[in-house]
Order: structure tokens, then sequence, then C-alpha cells
């Protein structure tokens, strides 16, 4: 085994991947950027490089840097985690040229699965199904608008080199191919520099379920059972589960028998994901799955797999990586019980999903375990007090549970939801919690297109009832103790009191822009009616611990966290959270300015296109601006009809999120 291995990685991946490192006693070092350079995964490791600047590309993408970190602290190999350099067969061989090991499959393996077109050719020839469609190299749009034709809409872009979603496409109708293949070819040149698409046919009641393969040098290869990754959001992944629903085990062992013939024609050693597409419209049945892809690194939704099969992954990777026969055959293998994972990220739903950044301000997770197997586990590379940054993705933690059956999985998941408390970013926690209560997903009936059916309803913003506004009233007049501080302060004790008569006062909040006023009457130790806009609401409030209160009004119990950090007031209620400030009152307010005819960015990036100039004539729902984010393309539409008065960007520059793009005027102006 190893003594001292380098994670090429950042992260709540880099955090997991020490934590077995540790447990097995071997000695590991983080590598950092200079956005990182307080970051979570530096301060576990034994040891810490810096590798260069906050972007990507001058860092976690820089093979000469990480490798020359890896020689000077004496690593013996590199694991390289998800994402970044994970499947890059040049830096495999990088890795082996310069005398170290690469904790993953060969560069052959890699470069064999690494684009699809040449994968499913691979595939084809292992008898392993594979979608029809076309995998060619001709870019010609016309030919490739022919074979669409041919193939029957819908049909999917996607790009050869992708994923996570990027550079894929799904077209409905001959009249939008072009333009959407222009598109996925732009964000798959971005994300991969590689713009080659191909075209497969679109299963119109898809299920994405996915293979869990290990290999090792000796030709052993066993499968340890399936994912279903089917609740997607633009072809990511937002909640999985393990074993799939509904699943037949005739069923279960072709699929794994596909993943293990996969595997073994080329030759795999380490861990790996073999992805198949499933039509879910008639059951699962054995001639009813197609290979899609295979992605030849340790997947974000290992743990759940984890949970099922009671072994640790990285610690696998780890033993293979050092010659290591695998420890398990698949007569050792079996399934126990369910597990689910909600990805949690700093994006706005209501707004199409938006990457956000912002300070980690609050957070508090659910009792549970970190980066290893419990009922309830979190792996998260944030703490409270971070920062999210533009350079990188925005997750925020993984969640992960594990029950004896679905049915009570599910249930663990929705309540665990309810009890993460993230304040400072915009999340996407709601959207999870109201996804895990979800009807058909419940019930198993799940397919790749039930959150786009049901999405209106899933990402309806809530707004604060008057409990939760009068309850952060309290908290900004200073109203709400802890029961420590009652007990033993006698000040305290006589909150409100005056000689003649119960105090009153106001309380003062912003939340998106709008200012709130209430008056506070307080009648007693934890007893106060507070008159708002809604009228008078009636509070019994008693502290439970940390960050919880109890709150009793007309006849109804309900538990509130609320936290205040500087002018910051979070209220978390039943997996909804919602932020309120408390203003200055020594502030001066400005007078505010109409900004109904400026498009501004809704998020940092770089703008790609800009089909627009001054004195154009647009129309409401002309498209106008393209912004790269996070990798992938947001399209800016003109908000009504009216004529561009001001061009403020053009193609190439960078830009922070509310920095002003163009500016509208009316057509008559």
């Amino acid at each position: 085994m190893f003594d001292t291995i380098l994670i090429a990685n950042r992260g709540e991946i880099a955090c997991r991947v020490i934590t077995t490192a540790k447990r097995l006693g071997i000695k590991t070092v983080a590598v950092y950027s200079d956005a990182d350079r307080n970051a979570k995964h530096v301060s576990m490791a034994n040891r810490a490089v810096h590798i260069g600047a906050s972007q990507a590309s001058e860092s976690y993408l820089n093979f000469d840097n990480i490798i020359e970190a890896a020689k000077q602290t004496g690593a013996e190999a590199i694991h390289p985690g998800y994402g970044f350099l994970s499947e890059n067969p040049k830096f495999v061989q990088a890795v082996g040229d310069a005398g170290l090991t690469f904790i993953g499959p060969s560069a052959a393996a890699i470069e064999a699965m690494g684009l699809k077109d040449s994968a499913k050719a691979l595939m084809q020839k292992a008898n392993v199904p594979v979608v029809p469609g076309y995998h060619g190299d001709n870019q010609d749009p016309d030919f490739l608008t022919k074979e669409a034709e041919a193939i029957g809409y819908p049909v999917l872009i996607k790009a050869r080199a992708g994923g996570g979603g990027k550079g894929m496409r799904l077209v409905e109708k001959p009249a939008d191919f072009k333009s959407e293949l222009e598109s996925a070819q732009r964000e798959a040149q971005a994300s991969f520099g590689d713009p080659i698409c191909l075209i497969e046919k679109y299963i119109t009641k898809p299920r994405h379920i996915e293979l869990q393969v290990f290999g090792d040098n000796h030709g052993n290869v066993v499968h340890l059972f399936e994912r279903d990754c089917s609740l997607q959001r633009r072809h990511q992944k937002v909640i999985e589960e393990a074993p799939a629903p509904e699943m037949p085990q005739n069923v279960r062992n072709a699929m794994g028998k596909a993943a293990v013939d996969a595997a073994k024609a080329i030759g795999y050693s380490g861990a790996g994901t073999v992805e198949f597409i499933v039509d879910g419209s008639n059951g699962l049945q054995e001639d009813g799955f197609w290979f899609m892809e295979m992605n030849t690194r340790l997947q974000v939704e290992h743990p759940v797999s984890e949970a099922i099969t009671g072994l640790d992954f990285v610690e696998l990777q780890l033993r293979v990586a050092a010659g290591e026969v695998l420890p398990v055959t698949q007569s050792d293998l079996t399934i126990n019980g369910w597990s689910f994972e909600a990805r949690i990220y700093a994006e706005d739903v209501p707004k199409g999903f938006l990457p956000a950044i912002g300070t980690i301000e609050h957070l508090r997770f659910p009792g549970a375990t970190a980066f290893k197997r419990g009922s309830v586990r979190v792996d998260s590379g944030i703490r409270e007090g971070d920062e999210i940054s533009p350079f990188y993705d925005p997750m925020i933690a993984k969640l992960i549970v594990h029950g004896p059956n679905r049915a009570t999985a599910l249930k663990m998941l929705h309540s665990a939801l309810g009890d993460c408390h993230i304040g400072g970013s915009v999340t996407n926690l709601a959207f999870l919690s109201a996804l895990s209560a979800h009807f058909g997903f419940a019930s198993g009936d799940v397919d790749t297109g039930l959150i786009g059916r049901d999405l209106d309803k899933l990402s309806k913003e809530k707004a604060p009832d008057q409990i939760v506004t009068a309850t952060a009233g309290l908290m900004a007049a200073g109203l709400l103790k802890s029961a420590k501080e009652n007990q033993n302060d006698p000040w305290n004790a006589l909150s409100g009191w005056r000689h003649w008569s119960n105090g009153d006062c106001i309380a003062q909040l912003i939340m998106d822009d709008v200012s709130i006023e209430q008056r506070v009457q307080i009648l007693g130790q934890g007893h106060f009616i507070i008159n708002g806009e809604l009228g008078p609401v009636e509070l019994s409030v008693t502290h439970e611990d940390d960050t919880r209160f109890r709150i009793f009004s007309e006849g109804e119990t309900r538990r509130l966290d609320v936290a205040k950090v500087g002018n910051q007031i979070f209220v978390f209620d039943a997996g909804q959270s919602f932020s309120f400030t408390v203003p200055d009152p020594l502030a001066r307010s400005g007078g505010e300015l109409d900004q109904t005819d400026d498009i501004v960015a809704p998020m940092p990036g770089l703008v790609t296109i800009v089909s627009v100039n001054e004195g154009d004539q647009v129309a409401e729902g002309d498209p106008m601006i393209v912004l790269e984010a996070m990798k992938m393309e947001h399209a800016l539409f003109s908000p009504r009809d009216g004529v561009v008065a001001e061009r403020l960007v053009d193609s190439g520059a960078q830009v922070l999120d509310g920095s002003l793009l163009l500016r509208l005027e009316p057509k008559d102006a």
C-alpha cells in the first residue's frame, strides 16, 4: 500500500479521499488554487501545495504543477477525484511517465471510452446494446439535419466528449435543429475543447440507470449493482438512489452482465460506471436498455452504492491501484436496504437554476456521519464562513440517507433535508424538499422528464407566512433570547417592563428589497403581539436549543430555526429558508433607479455572444446575449419591445453578477 498520495482535486471529493486515506494510515497531500487557499480540504490534508491561480486552467488542470507537487512532497500516487483531470488520458500518461501511480484506469481504457462515438462502436463489438443514432465525424449541419430526420424526432444532440449534461440538447422539431446544434457545439468546445457532436434517438419515457463496476489488474471485474439517476434537470443529476425502483432480478442480471462485458472489453481497472438509457414506458425489460457511456472514474453519487454494499469505494481504488486483487467476488455481493443522495447546490431555482455565489454565513447539517457510511451522511467541502466561488462547481454538500427499504429511506431524506440550514447564499434545498415529497417519485414512477413536467410546482417560491415574518421581527428587535440567557440574566427577565405599562417597539426588516415594518407589543417574558401588514398575531416563544425556537400561536405549535449573522436574519421552516436584512437606522436611503430598461447579468460569467447592436429594434423574447457560467450557456432575452440604447459589453467580456450589459429604450424615445 502507498505511504503518501496526492489528491489532484478540491472540495468535497478531496475531503472524501483524505478521510479514507487517514483511516488506512496513508499520508495525504492537498493542492490548492488562490481561491482555495483557506479551503477545508487544505486543512484536512497532512501537507498542502499551492498550484496556481483561481482559474481551473491555471491550477487544477495544470499537469506540470500537480506532478511537480507530488514529486516535491514524496507522494507515490495521484488520486484525481472526479471532474478536472480524472478522465484525461494525457494526464494519466504524464503521471506514469513521472514514475508515479495514477489511482484509476489506464490511459488506454479512458481513451477508449472518452469519445461517445468510438465507445459505442466498441460496445457494439462486445455485444453491448447501444442506442440508434449517428456517431460519425461529419459535422456538416445539412448532413446532420438529414441524419436527425432519418432517426426520427425527438432526437438528442450530444457532445462526443461530453459529460454532466454539457453540450447536450433535446430537439423536438426540425426547425430548431440547426440552432441547437450550434449551441451544443459551442458549449462542447468551451467545456472539452472538442465541438464534435453525435445524434441519437430520444427515448420518450427514459430512465437513467447506471451500473457501478470495479476491476483490478489481475483480470477480475465485478458490478456492485445499479443506481437510478433518472431525476435530472437539464441532463444533470439531482437525486440518485440505489437500487433502482421496480428492478426485476432478470433485468438486473442482464444489465450487470452488459456492464461487466463493457469493462472487460477495455481491460478496465479501478472504479467505473457504465450508464444505460432505459425504456420505462412498459416496465423494465431485458431488451429495453442501451449503452450510453462509461464514466472512467469515481462518480459523484458513489455513496449510495457504498451504503447498500457496505464497501468503501475509495479504499477499493487505493488497493487496486497498489496492485492488490479485488477483495470481493460477484457472489460475495448483496444489496442491503435502500439509499438516496441529494445534491445541495448554491443555485437560484426560480430563476432557472442559475448558479449563485456568496459567503455561507450560517451552516447547520443534521446529525450525520461525514464521508463514511451511516444512516444519514453529509459529504461537504464547505464550512461556515466559506465563499462559494464563481470559478468552480457550486455544490455545497451531498446528503445521503440509508434505510431498510425505499419508503423509509425517502422519508429519512425528506426529514434530513428539512434539517439542512444554509444562510448567505440561495440554494436548491426547498426544491429538493419538494422533490423528495413528490407523489410520482414516492411511488417509484420516475423518468428523466419528471422534473420538467412538474417544474413550476417544484420550483415555486414560497413566501414567508405571518409567523415566520413575525419571528424574524422579534429577532431583529433583539427580543429572542436563549433559555440560558433568560435564566441567568435578571435584566432579560424584565424584557419590555415599564413602570406604567408593557413596552412596545418597532421591528424593521427588508426582504427582496421590500421594507417590512412591524409593531411589537411585549406582553411578558416570551409573549408578544406583533402587528404587521396582515394584522396582529400573538406569539409565545420558547428557546429549545442552539437556534431552535418553539412558537405557539392560535392553538398551533411550530418549531423554527432562527439565526442572526451581522445584519442578516435567517429563518428555516420545514425545508424552506428565508433571508431578511435588518436595515441600518443611520443609513440614508438613496433614490431608487428604474431598471426596467436595464439588461443585467443574472450571475458571474463570460459573454460568448452579443447578437444586438446600438439602434437595433428588438421584440419581447428576442435573444440578445449568451453568457457562459460553470461551462453552461445561459441565454438572455429582451424583456419587452424596444430599441437598444446602449451596448456595454462585447463577446469575450468577463462580467460579475448584476453587471449592466445592455440598456433599452422605447421605440418612440
